[in-house]
């Protein structure tokens, strides 16, 4: 009788389970949003742009030593994310950290890598 109520129980959990899980859609592009963590130069980017909070091309390049048609190319794709986001100032392009949402990401990213 006991083992009939564990299996009982363990059904029951899976479809509480079952009834929380997001739609495939949603969790598709959960995992869409992760790819874009997924190479060193653009998470270099992300937290440069969260340390600094406001960068143009020039300056990332010369941080990052790498060529600006490079960091245009990860801006871009960063962009198309919805992870970061500019503003003009004349023929400058700054950018920012699109949110506090993609800081929190990062900052917990960082927290988890430390401990």
């Amino acid at each position: 009788m006991g083992e009939e109520k564990t299996e009982l129980a363990a059904e029951d959990q899976v479809e509480n389970l079952q009834k929380k899980l997001p739609a495939d859609e949603v969790l598709y592009d959960l995992a869409e949003l992760f790819k874009y963590f997924g190479d060193s130069t653009r998470i270099k980017i992300l937290y440069a742009l969260l340390e600094a909070d406001e960068l143009c091309v020039a300056e990332i390049a010369r941080l990052l030593d790498l060529t600006q048609p490079a960091i245009s190319h990860q801006l871009r794709i960063l962009k198309s994310g919805k992870l970061v986001k500019f503003r003009r100032d004349g023929r400058m392009v700054y950018y920012s950290l699109a949110d506090e949402h993609v800081r929190h990401i990062i900052s917990q990213g960082m927290e988890h890598v430390e401990e």
